[in-house]
This record gives structure tokens, sequence and C-alpha cells, in this order.
């Protein structure tokens, strides 16, 4: 998440294993909130969201994926670490190359942030977020569950 003056283009790859998603751990201290947040990143000039998705979780945990499909856009304005964000930002849902990321319960990342912790990446029911510990972008749980029930 990153703050700044206007909205920011990011892209995030959305993948699940059966009722599961995986996604990255985060902590806003001034909230004192854990939150979750697909991994993904800033779309760079020139680069096509699909391409950003891939790229990221090439840098931050070393994995490959393919089929990437777009399926949404969602605009977050938020607050984090108190100072305020703006990110428009597209989903893409797609699947990892290597099935044996599907077996795995957390994996430590390769990308070391100078003020954060390093990336991981984590399987999360969908069930367990809930206020307390939220998926962010806001909207993107509903979306996922209710792409969940039209497949069912």
């Amino acid at each position: 998440m990153s703050t700044g003056s206007s909205p920011r283009p990011l892209a995030l790859g959305i993948f699940r294993s059966r009722d599961r998603i995986f996604v990255t751990k985060a902590y806003d201290p001034v909230k004192d909130q854990i939150f979750y947040r697909p991994l993904g990143g800033v779309i760079e000039f020139g680069e096509r969201g699909a391409e950003s998705v891939a790229r990221e979780l090439k840098e931050e945990i070393g994995a490959d994926v393919t089929d990437l499909r777009y399926i949404s856009t969602l605009e977050n304005i938020y607050t984090y670490a108190g100072s305020p964000g703006h990110e428009i930002i597209l989903l893409y849902e797609g699947r990892f190359v290597d099935p044996a990321w599907y077996e795995r319960d957390v994996e430590v990342g390769l990308e070391q942030l100078a003020d954060r912790p390093l990336m991981r990446g984590i399987w999360v029911q969908l069930e367990e977020f809930d206020s307390d510990t939220p998926l962010y972008p806001d909207g993107l749980l509903d979306l996922l569950l209710s792409r969940q029930n039209e497949n069912q």
C-alpha cells in the first residue's frame, strides 16, 4: 500500500485453491490491525496489468504464474499508517505454474522493502476474513464470494 496525492494504478493477482486465496499479511500500526491483501503491485509505464502481476509475483516470492485473466477493477480510497491513499486496482485471476504452490502453507518471499518485513504469501480461507481481519482492497471479498457462488 502506498500513499500520495494522486491515484496509483495497481494490478493484483487472485490465486485460489478450493475456498482459500493466496495473500500477504500486513499490519497497520496506527489502527493496530492485521489485514490481508493479494500480491501484486504498481503497473509500470508501458506494462499491461497481467504483466505486472506476473513480474511482481516473480520478484516478491519467486513464483511463475500463468493463465492470468482480468476479472474486475476496484477503486480503493483508504488510510494506512495514518496517511491517505488512492489506488485504481486491476484484478487478475490466474494459477501458479508449479502445482506445489497449492500445497504450501507459508512462502517466505524474496523482496525486502526498507520499511517493511520480508514479503510473505500465505493461503487463507475466505471465511476467515471479517471486520477484525479484513481482506483489502474494500469490495474484494464480496467480489470473490459472488464469483464463488456463481461457480457452484
